[in-house]
């Protein structure tokens, strides 16, 4: 290690050495104490690859058996819902829309090519009967309460009414445009219409088979399904890559989740362990978006910038893995999070970015919505170290003068050292 010399003028001098680190650092933020709840929100979790152009899709609430229809495959892809895995297939002939009888497991399929309803056995796979007398039936669906089937027509701007029990059509009502998608509230009978090329949802009461009511989405509608335990209805905006979160009591949109590509039918599973999902075909990418209700739980609330801390989803309704690209990134106030990274079990560490005080964390999802993860507090900064001294320290006194010289010290402590002083005692000459 170098020596550094230092040469005083003076008389009778005696030299002191002190180290000063040239950055002062910076004193602790105060801490402001307070308390943020964490709360939830619907997200994107994860893909099931079907078939080609899956329009229709359908829940049995009975076992979570989830139904697609693959137009261009010509077959309808059996999915096991607890897994997320497609356990099998049932061949259809240009098969639209899907919709289960979950009293009796019977499974309709709208069959767009022969202008037919496929009245499908749901416990053993096969074909049991067909409903003809429509015109390019496109989506499908009962009403559990009295076995009412409900078929969109493409082209006559009518939905036709069928018994289940006999087959047979009993009346028809004229929606608007296009009509392509049609959910029940088995609630209270409502029956909700896509109509595709108005952009707009027909509400119809059931036990009237009258227009109560229209409520304008996105662009180009396509799927609808019913949430019974709050009224929810979810609609599919083709050309939008979107999905309309209506609130069904008020007929007011009160959320947008943007899912991508070009999405045609939506089902919900109303009961069980995985109540609530919602499933959305996409044609483009012969996929079934599954969307859940998730919360955001952070690992640690009180850290300092720069640590590494973790996010862990709260997925109730799923046994599975949620997808990587869930969590799309994480806020600390208004500062981003960087180095955000996913881990296994449905979580994703981050680094904390600078900030301090108590500060709101929000997560925000694949879809666009966002959700509290509760409050983060910054630590107080650790105080600074100060350096320690410089060794082999000598002074070689000389005529009115003296010599000073020192090596650097071991720790230069919590901040680089920008020079040395050589204090004169008494005097202070430096």
């Amino acid at each position: 290690m170098e020596r550094i010399r230092v040469i005083f003028v003076g008389c009778c001098l005696t030299a002191v050495i002190a180290v000063v680190p040239t950055h002062p650092g910076s004193a602790a933020p105060p801490v402001q104490p307070r308390s943020l709840a964490a709360t939830s929100t619907l997200a994107m979790i994860t893909t099931i690859g079907v078939g080609a152009n899956p329009f229709g899709v359908t829940v049995n609430d009975g076992d979570d058996t989830i139904y697609v229809t693959n137009n261009s495959s010509g077959n309808v892809s059996v999915i096991n819902g607890r897994t997320g895995t497609v356990a099998g297939t049932i061949t259809g002939d240009g098969p639209y829309g899907v919709a289960v009888d979950q009293g009796d497991d019977t499974v309709y399929v709208t069959n767009v090519g022969s202008d037919t309803v496929s009245v499908i056995n749901g416990r053993t796979g096969t074909v049991d009967a067909t409903i003809t007398g429509l015109r390019d039936p496109y989506g499908v669906a009962v009403d559990q309460g009295d076995d009412t089937v409900y078929v969109a027509n493409w082209l006559s701007q009518r939905v036709s009414v069928i018994n289940g029990r006999t087959g047979t059509v009993d009346a028809t009502i004229t929606v608007g445009s296009n009509p392509i998608g049609v959910a029940v509230d088995q609630g209270d009978d409502t029956v909700y219409v896509t109509n595709n090329v108005d952009g707009t949802v027909s509400v119809i009461n059931g036990q009237t088979r009258t227009v109560a009511g229209t409520i304008t989405v996105g662009s180009n509608p396509e799927g609808v399904a019913v949430n019974d335990g709050d009224d929810t209805v979810y609609v599919t905006n083709y050309s939008s890559s979107t999905v309309s979160v209506i609130n069904g009591r008020t007929g007011t949109v009160d959320d947008t989740i943007t899912v991508g590509g070009e999405l045609i039918g939506v089902s919900m599973d109303g009961s069980g362990a995985n109540a609530g999902l919602v499933y959305v075909t996409n044609r483009a990418s012969r996929t079934v978006s599954v969307i859940a209700r998730v919360s955001a739980l952070l690992g640690s609330t009180y850290a300092l910038a720069g640590s590494t801390v973790t996010v862990t989803l709260d997925v109730p309704q799923v046994d599975y893995d949620v997808d990587d690209s869930t969590v799309t990134s994480v806020s600390f106030g208004d500062n981003t999070a960087t180095g955000l990274t996913p881990e296994p079990g449905d979580a994703w560490t981050l680094t904390v970015p600078n900030g301090s005080g108590t500060v709101p964390v929000t997560v925000t999802f694949h879809g666009g919505l966002t959700a509290s993860a509760g409050s983060f507090t910054y630590s107080p900064a650790p105080p600074p170290t100060p350096a320690s001294a410089p060794v082999d320290v000598t002074a070689v006194a000389g005529d009115a003068s003296a010599a000073v010289t020192w090596q650097a010290p071991v720790s230069s402590g919590s901040f680089p050292i920008s020079n040395f002083q050589a204090v004169v005692s008494p005097g202070g000459q430096t």
